[in-house]
């Protein structure tokens, strides 16, 4: 299994719109931050989680060459913005729509944006073209499975998503937007070689985790590997990375995870190689 940081940053962005503080003004290209999205190679099979307003730009920058498979958690404007971009996905399928997963909320939120992406995929040419399904709590693919569970995430509840990639038996968890995560989201996690969370700020806030409170998180799921995403303009790449515990991590743009050193059909790009501790 292998998987990208499309963009890691929160829903302003990171450089802010008109801020002069350290973290925006940073030369450190790791402080720029893209609203959050993630790119998943299961088995080759290729999976998008969220569309930031900056996915054109982001699949471009990391070389992103296919979907055959996309997933909104929710239907927040800095997840689903980028959708209309998918339309280079669903010319390759050769006249397939291409599968959308989301809650209720979230197709919802869909249906009222894209209209012109959910009829029938001959008046969509030149388009985006989505078939709409509602993710079921586990998803069978060819190359694996993904499970999902909801999380709180203010008044919404979002998609958790756990992949296991069926060859290998390799574990990715992505728990972004979310305040807390309960028994059966933990449960589910169990055994994960790779834990993704949302570590908003150094603050407290109403409906993300705060940093103390995803490392927190991280140390009970135990992982050997866990990334923190959804950033704010608080958090400094090199300050944050060395307070946090050796097996915690703060996620950047563009940066590749391979979980082994074997090819993983259809995605490229630079990777740092994961191994599971014994």
């Amino acid at each position: 299994m292998k998987f990208c940081f499309l963009g890691t940053g929160t829903s302003q962005g990171v450089p802010m719109i008109a801020c002069d503080c350290p973290v925006c003004q940073s030369s450190d290209p790791r402080n720029w931050r893209d609203r959050t999205s993630l790119y998943v190679c299961l088995g080759g099979l290729s999976i998008q989680v969220d569309a930031a307003p900056e996915f054109r730009r982001q699949c471009l920058r990391s070389n992103i060459r296919k979907v055959d498979l996309f997933i909104l958690t929710h239907g927040h404007a800095d997840h689903v913005q980028g959708m209309d971009d998918l339309r280079r996905f669903c010319d390759q399928r050769e006249g397939e729509a291409l599968p959308v997963y989301s809650t209720p909320e979230g197709l919802e939120r869909i249906r009222d944006i894209f209209p012109y992406a959910v009829v029938d995929r001959a008046l969509t040419k030149g388009y985006p073209a989505f078939d709409l399904h509602e993710m079921p709590s586990r998803l069978e693919l060819p190359t694996g499975t993904i499970q999902s569970v909801l999380l709180p995430h203010g008044s919404l509840e979002v998609l958790g998503l756990v992949f296991t990639e069926r060859a290998t038996g390799q574990k990715l968890v992505y728990y972004t937007d979310c305040k807390k995560v309960g028994a059966s989201a933990a449960g589910l996690a169990k055994g994960a070689d790779v834990v993704i969370l949302d570590a908003l700020r150094y603050q407290p806030h109403p409906s993300h985790m705060s940093i103390d409170e995803a490392v927190s998180t991280a140390l009970h799921l135990a992982a050997p590997q866990t990334y923190f995403t959804h950033l704010t303009h608080t958090a400094d790449h090199s300050r944050l990375e060395a307070e946090l515990p050796a097996t915690i991590s703060p996620a950047y743009d563009g940066l590749w995870v391979d979980l082994d050193k074997r090819d993983s059909g259809g995605c490229s790009g630079d990777t740092l190689s994961v191994s599971k501790s014994s």
